[in-house]
């Protein structure tokens, strides 16, 4: 089990890494915190981390359980190393995938959070017709018409909505996307893949 000074002794010698001290924080490009377990202590730790500039985060712990890792995932977590499996080699790789904007979390952990996601989409957002991308199916689909070159009177036509629904369905989009038109918008769902 590596200890904190475990973790200073096996990154310090390596070249790739940068050890801060607590008053550099505002260079770091990645604060490591290392914890027995996923509680309220460590996500608070994490969230501070974030609230005070570090643009990624790793985390060391030794027990992981399913509500764990979805905390840290969105404490901001973009690394996760079982403090048994933290090998210099290991915590240089994770390091280095976060600085990169990259996230690296063990395969078997990574399943089980796919399954998680799976879930919340089947069980959560699906029956109240949103999705992860934030927008509805309905907003998704006014917005592939869009893309098609259809005016709002053949949307409204095709959809079998008035045209003062397509209407607000554009104007609620762009409003709660901060997105200038219907151009605009129409890039955003392409480039995010959503139609």
């Amino acid at each position: 089990m590596i200890s904190r000074a475990g973790l200073v002794s096996q990154l310090r010698p390596r070249p790739e890494i940068l050890l801060l001290d607590e008053e550099e924080l505002a260079q770091a490009r990645v604060g490591i915190v290392m914890s027995d377990s996923i509680d309220e202590r460590a996500l608070q730790t994490l969230r501070s981390l974030r609230s005070r500039g570090v643009p990624a985060l790793v985390l060391v712990v030794t027990q992981v359980d399913d509500a764990g890792l979805v905390a840290a995932v969105e404490g901001g977590v973009a690394g996760l190393v079982r403090r048994s499996e933290a090998s210099a080699d290991r915590l240089v790789g994770v390091v280095c995938a976060a600085a990169a904007g990259d996230g690296s979390v063990p395969p078997d952990l990574l399943g089980r959070l796919l399954q998680q996601v799976g879930a919340l989409q089947r069980n959560v957002l699906g029956p109240r017709g949103l999705s992860f991308s934030g927008l509805a199916d309905r907003e998704i689909e006014v917005l592939r018409l869009v893309a098609e070159g259809l005016d709002t009177a053949e949307i409204a036509a095709k959809l079998s909505y008035s045209q003062r629904t397509i209407k607000n369905v554009l104007h609620d989009v762009t409003s709660r996307l901060h997105l200038r038109n219907r151009s605009h918008a129409v890039a955003y769902a392409l480039r995010n893949g959503l139609i």
